[in-house]
């Protein structure tokens, strides 16, 4: 019993460092500030997030979801854009059917909702 919830805490803890270690590349390449980063996982203390880009630890549900959408929103854009850098600037542009915001700038409202609403938008643009 004790190595069973030993081996689920070890897998609950690479998940959560795979997880955040994703979030982090995807974070440098769309060039996100640490305020952005901190807002797009979920308003985390800021002594909580430096501490998972240097200890790891245990991600709430909530951030893992929001993880999950951000990179599923990265994958989506590099099918789109198959040249990477255009990929990664979309991200930044104004687009009408957020009145003139960018996907960015939507995300940003800090509501899990406006990340699964530029997810939806990317899966509907691609045929999804």
């Amino acid at each position: 019993m004790v190595e069973a919830i030993a081996a689920e805490s070890f897998n609950t803890r690479d998940r959560d460092r795979a997880a955040f270690t994703a979030f982090t590349r995807l974070a440098d390449l769309w060039q996100l500030s640490t305020d952005q980063q901190i807002t797009l996982l979920g308003s985390p203390a800021r002594s909580t997030f430096f501490k998972w880009k240097k200890e790891g630890g245990l991600l709430p549900p909530d951030t893992i979801e929001r993880i999950s959408h951000l990179v599923s929103i990265y994958k989506c854009l590099n099918i789109l854009f198959p040249d990477p850098q255009r990929a990664d600037e979309w991200i930044r542009r104004q687009n009408h059917y957020w009145h003139e915001q960018s996907a960015l700038d939507r995300m940003l409202s800090g509501k899990m909702a406006d990340i699964i609403d530029v997810r939806r938008y990317l899966d509907a643009q691609r045929g999804g």
